[in-house]
């Protein structure tokens, strides 16, 4: 099979563990970006490209790692020139954008894997695997935790750019709250301090309270807090014959394949790519693209998430439950 043609679109922080995916996976990689393009060409080998659009044209694949209120634009030239596309969550700023770049997918024939990275790490997926399995009876109640430093770039902060705390960070256990229980039917959420004149502040919390429509109630806790405090995530989910936990902050697994460094009392090695849930969702994506099947995370999936996440940055505004819409688009996908 001849090599896949990637053309990374972004140079940010998130740009390098999708980098590590594909060259870990063989794939002949080129980078285009506003800034640091240079750097990523040289560490990992990538041929820099002058713009966007001469990088859609060298390219089978192209995978979009910019700051979230560019995705839909970016997607939907790619997906014009009959380009697959792998596209960092969220999938666009609005739910109508969302919608709008799986419709132009269709109707192209192209690919889109929205990025949910969360899907693919070890633990949620074999909660996942173990709910479906009936191994804690019938779900009821589903609590979800992420915290970690405030960004620095100060997209991040505005919620009409696509940014905020819901839509950036909590954004990921809104998927893994749909990817359990299913669809939502009402969506309660708070944040302190609030967003003013569409600005985020930090340190900032926000709760988010979700009922499904099965009865499932999920509650999702979201923070950026002061630089320099570890990043902590937990999940914990609830049903008729018992429950399910995980929590990284006691997580104490123990990594014995590399000596200690002179003078460490605490080495623990990187991750090879091989290890990593941005390898283990590419490479989804491209066993999906080949093989002609979904991957973990579809285009509907994508829509769904903002949806929710839209809902809840309504809910704060009202100040009362909202129903999620969902797109014409979404009702057809299911």
């Amino acid at each position: 099979m001849s090599t896949l043609k990637v053309g990374l679109i972004g140079a940010g922080g998130i740009s390098r563990v999708h980098a590590d995916a594909w060259r870990a996976l063989g794939a002949q990689g080129y980078v285009t970006s506003l800034a640091g393009a240079e750097e990523i060409a040289e560490e990992y080998g990538f041929e820099l490209v002058a713009d966007i659009d001469a990088l859609i044209d060298l390219v089978d694949l192209v995978d979009i790692v910019t700051p979230s209120s560019t995705h839909a634009d970016f997607a939907l030239r790619a997906i014009a020139a009959g380009r697959d596309v792998v596209c960092e969550k969220p999938l666009a700023a609005t739910s109508i954008d969302a919608a709008r770049v799986t419709d132009a997918a269709a109707a192209a024939g192209v690919r889109l894997f929205p990025a949910h990275v969360v899907r693919y790490m070890g633990e949620y997926a074999q909660i996942k695997a173990a709910v479906d399995a009936g191994r804690i009876g019938t779900l009821a109640v589903q609590r979800f935790s992420r915290a970690g430093a405030a960004p620095q770039s100060p997209w991040f902060f505005s919620e009409s750019a696509g940014g905020g705390l819901i839509r950036d960070l909590m954004i990921h256990d809104i998927d893994q709250a749909l990817w359990f229980a299913g669809d939502v039917s009402q969506v309660f959420a708070v944040q302190n301090p609030p967003t003013i004149d569409d600005r985020v502040p930090a340190p900032v919390t926000s709760h988010i309270v979700l009922t499904h429509a099965n009865g499932v109630i999920s509650h999702i806790h979201g923070s950026w807090v002061a630089p320099g405090i570890p990043f902590r995530t937990s999940v914990e989910v609830a049903g008729s014959e018992g429950r399910l936990r995980y929590d990284s902050a006691e997580d104490r697994t123990l990594r014995t394949d590399a000596a200690a460094l002179p003078g460490a009392t605490d080495y623990l090695p990187p991750m090879s790519p091989q290890d990593s849930p941005y390898y283990a969702e590419i490479a989804d994506f491209v066993a999906a693209l080949r093989e002609g099947r979904e991957a973990r995370v579809t285009p509907a999936d994508g829509i769904r998430a903002v949806a929710v996440a839209e809902a809840a940055i309504a809910s704060i505004a009202a100040g009362t439950p909202v129903s999620p819409v969902p797109s014409p688009t979404e009702e057809v996908v299911r």
